[in-house]
């Protein structure tokens, strides 16, 4: 329901005669709740979906709204909802799209409207879970799981992630294969853009829950995995333990690490998440334009920091799952710019888009992997090597 709030909500509007704003908050969640079984939940009868809605207003307001909610359903249950001719203006993708308005025009001044409709289908379609095997194949760990009786398929041709059946009990799959994490294709994808070479000592400054230092472990010496956040540090201990790789942990915060002369720092850095709106529905409506400049200056705090923290002739990865400049390439060229003993240092760990459809380092040699062309989360990484 939360993925289609916005359509629902276009749905509601012309039936209430006042803006749904000055609905009362609780009254308008029930109201989408009861839309969203009329229209999307084949099981439940329109009279059945608003009579239980009446009711369930009731138990939690009194009586005083059932009236104006069962007359607002009543009149939602006799629409039968069309989508747009077209998926390409600001209002159709915002509205039956169900995306904020300001995020939508953002996305289509940097993109096509066919890209952005695409991402905007993307977010609204549940992501499957993948799992990443460590220290074994993926054609090993698929025929363990289906030993198990979990169905999982390769999650794509450059990806050593596997799709797990929809349906399919997380819990049950890492009980099967705990020698592996939970981490999507796009994730993946920036802890093999890093490419650490064999042996060196990394650091992971915002870690939790440690996908990515479990992902880089198979080629580090070792990895000092941080975050500022004590509980969030156990939660990457207990996944250490699970796959049994060791981690060195520590509850430090990225802007002010204890560390010194790291081999490689990799920088998962905060930020607004636009690139997992489908595994994060919520987070579209909490989203406010004021939270892009707010992360990007932490980003950039973070980023100083970590330059002190890379040894001469280290690596510095810094990587978002947000698709907005402002905290991706544009905080790489500021940092760039005020640290000129960086130079950003692709790699060829990752097809580059120029080689084929599947290529997400672009000509600049940043990673940007897009959902409406990977099928999966969207992420951004930058590899920076400071000089000798």
């Amino acid at each position: 329901m939360t993925r289609l709030r916005g359509r629902l909500d276009s749905l509601i509007a012309p039936h209430v005669s006042r803006p749904l704003t000055e609905v009362d908050a609780l009254v308008l969640e029930l109201l989408r709740l009861g839309a969203y079984q009329i229209f999307y939940m084949d099981s439940v009868p329109a009279y059945a979906a608003v009579s239980a809605t009446v009711d369930q207003v009731r138990a939690e307001l009194g009586r005083r709204p059932t009236g104006f909610a069962n007359a607002v359903l009543r009149k939602v249950a006799g629409v039968r909802p069309m989508p747009p001719e077209s998926l390409e203006s600001v209002d159709a993708l915002s509205e039956w799209g169900s995306h904020p308005t300001w995020l939508v025009r953002r996305w289509l001044s940097r993109y096509g409207g066919d890209d952005v409709r695409r991402l905007i289908e993307h977010d609204n379609r549940r992501p499957p879970t993948c799992l990443l095997p460590l220290g074994m194949c993926g054609d090993e760990a698929q025929r363990i799981l289906v030993e198990h009786g979990i169905g999982a398929t390769p999650a794509a041709e450059w990806s050593p992630c596997l799709k797990l059946t929809e349906g399919t009990s997380v819990a049950a799959a890492l009980k099967a294969l705990p020698a592996s994490i939970v981490q999507d294709p796009a994730s993946n994808l920036v802890a093999r853009y890093a490419d650490v070479s064999s042996g060196t000592i990394v650091a992971d400054l915002c870690a939790a829950p440690g996908g990515k230092s479990l992902a880089l472990s198979d080629r580090a010496a070792r990895i000092l995995a941080a975050d500022r956040s004590e509980p969030r540090i156990r939660m990457v201990r207990d996944n250490a333990l699970r796959t049994g790789r060791r981690l060195d942990l520590v509850v430090a915060d990225a802007v002010c690490p204890p560390l010194m002369h790291v081999d490689a720092v990799l920088l998962d850095a905060p930020c607004t998440g636009t690139g997992t709106l489908a595994r994060h529905p919520d987070a579209r409506w909490r989203l406010r334009p004021t939270a892009i400049d707010e992360m990007a200056a932490v980003q950039a705090q973070m980023l100083d920091a970590a330059a002190h923290v890379v040894r001469p002739g280290g690596l510095l990865i810094y990587s978002t799952c947000t698709l907005e400049p402002e905290e991706n390439e544009e905080r790489v060229a500021d940092f760039l710019e005020r640290h000129p003993g960086f130079v950003l240092e692709p790699t060829d760990a990752v097809a580059r888009r120029d080689a084929g459809e599947d290529g997400f380092v672009d000509d600049e040699g940043y990673l940007r992997v897009e959902p409406w062309r990977s099928g999966y989360d969207g992420s951004f990484a930058a590899r920076l090597r400071k000089a000798a």
